[in-house]
């Protein structure tokens, strides 16, 4: 939260579900009820709070810039209910409109890519004494690389990623997606 915070460039991949910082407090509950099966409802709550929480630093006038690239088996992994799926592709429809965030999706026919990887967010920050840094989820860990080569390597990736779809080609594939879900 304290990187997302200070941070002046954001980039993302998520090769599993829409990134928390775009997701519906619907489509949060599902995904991290299911993450944690055994968790009390307190637990749940105060973790879909936080990840909204964070949603708001997307709405401050020096808003960092986002650039989130979903593969496309997120938009087909029905979280929850098809509401709230249509819910969730409305809320992702709305986010392409604004300067600071871009949405790129990762078609099915781009075929083997260089997501192929876990998911991973960029961090750039103002101070340029900061270094970069690459954070990575796994599921028992979480993994903070700042080496010049591993931050450089998942740039590229992300980059490559990004190539193989443009945003218009995202939104279509949003509006498609949306239809199904009604």
């Amino acid at each position: 939260v304290s990187l997302e915070t200070s941070a002046k460039t954001l980039r993302t991949y998520e090769p599993q579900y829409v990134t928390g910082l775009l997701q519906t407090p619907l489509y949060a509950r599902t995904v991290l009820r299911g993450g944690m099966p055994n968790g009390s409802q307190e637990e749940l709550e105060r973790r879909v709070e936080l990840r909204l929480r964070r949603q708001s630093l997307l709405e401050k006038e020096d808003a960092p810039t986002l650039w989130a690239v979903l593969d496309e088996a997120v938009l087909h992994r029905q979280v929850g209910s098809p509401d709230v799926m249509r819910e969730q592709i409305e809320k992702l429809l709305d986010v392409t409109e604004l300067a600071h965030v871009s949405l790129d999706i990762v078609p099915f026919d781009a075929g083997a890519h260089a997501g192929a990887c876990a998911p991973f967010t960029y961090f750039r920050f103002e101070e340029p004494e900061l270094p970069d840094i690459v954070y990575s989820e796994l599921l028992s860990a979480s993994v903070y690389l700042d080496q010049r080569a591993d931050v450089v390597a998942h740039l590229e990736a992300h980059s490559r990623m990004a190539l193989s779809t443009s945003s218009r080609d995202s939104r279509a594939l949003l509006n498609r997606m949306r239809k199904e879900y009604s």
